[in-house]
């Protein structure tokens, strides 16, 4: 896993809903509203950032969260 660099599938797009004032992420069938978290975490999945990259934006204590996160939304198919 250290050396994937995750980026959204191609059936999943990022976007900001001004009405709930909230980051949505479409996928085929499902919209799933982002917390910040979970948001900040997604866009960074750009393809050029490897995992380590991206567990570095965050405080080391939220490292394995980070880390379970990209493997859930992974296993969703979300990720590439």
């Amino acid at each position: 896993m250290d050396d994937w660099r995750p980026e959204l599938s191609r059936s999943a797009v990022l976007r900001h809903c001004p009405i709930r004032e909230a980051e949505l992420l479409i996928v085929p069938e499902r919209i799933v509203v982002l917390n910040d978290e979970a948001a900040e975490i997604v866009a960074l999945c750009d393809g050029d950032r490897t995992v380590a990259e991206i567990v570095a934006e965050f405080p080391p204590e939220a490292g394995a969260d980070v880390t379970e996160f990209l493997e859930k939304v992974r296993a969703e198919g979300w990720l590439r």
